[in-house]
């Protein structure tokens, strides 16, 4: 949407857009070949490696019994975080190397390992999915969602359990390409009962 505001704005000051090396349909197109060319091997192993085994569902505390039928309704809540926990969580991005995505994701499933007392957890987690410098100017469909799987063990550090969950991510996002739909073909590996594991 920012992509398609920013070009919207500069057609009507009366700037002219560059032009695009490739469009939509040549990516659609590199994508079906990269697959079939069985490049995409090596990230497949990644996977299949990290989901060999699949952990139980989930199970939290709620005030309810699971819903047989999944129910995406629910609500948001919103807050704001003070001054000095936000230049505190700033100094750690910078001294740890890490994102402020990194630091929140570990203390959310710190949180989930605390309520559930589980400590295999798994998060779906949205990526952008544009790999190329090629694909940042296009309008199109690119993102992906990454299975994020991390185990908040209770005697690490959460300085240590960062640093966890930074390798994993880096790695998640250097295997992000391969398309999870192609786990549920015949040839596939991961099934149907990864998505119950996903928070």
């Amino acid at each position: 949407m920012n992509l398609l505001v920013r070009e919207l704005v500069s057609l009507y000051e009366g700037e002219m857009l560059p032009p695009l090396r490739i469009q939509y349909k040549d990516y659609a197109v590199w994508e079906t070949e990269h697959f079939r060319r069985d490049q995409l091997a090596k990230k497949e192993a990644y996977w299949l490696n990290r989901f060999s085994e699949i952990p139980p569902q989930l199970e939290l505390p709620t005030d309810f019994n699971r819903p047989t039928v999944w129910n995406p309704e629910g609500a948001v809540v919103s807050f704001e975080l003070d001054e000095a926990l936000t230049r505190s969580i700033s100094k750690m991005e910078e001294d740890e190397k890490v994102t402020l995505y990194m630091i929140l994701l570990s203390a959310y499933t710190i949180l989930l390992s605390k309520y559930s007392g589980q400590e295999d957890i798994i998060v779906g987690t949205p990526v952008a999915g544009r790999t190329h410098v090629d694909m940042e100017p296009l309008i199109g469909m690119f993102v992906n969602t990454l299975a994020i799987r991390t185990d908040p063990q209770g005697e690490l550090t959460f300085t240590n359990y960062l640093g966890h969950v930074k390798e994993t991510m880096l790695s998640a996002y250097e295997n992000q390409e391969y398309p999870f739909e192609q786990a549920d073909s015949p040839s596939g590996h991961f099934g149907t009962s990864q998505s119950t594991s996903f928070v």
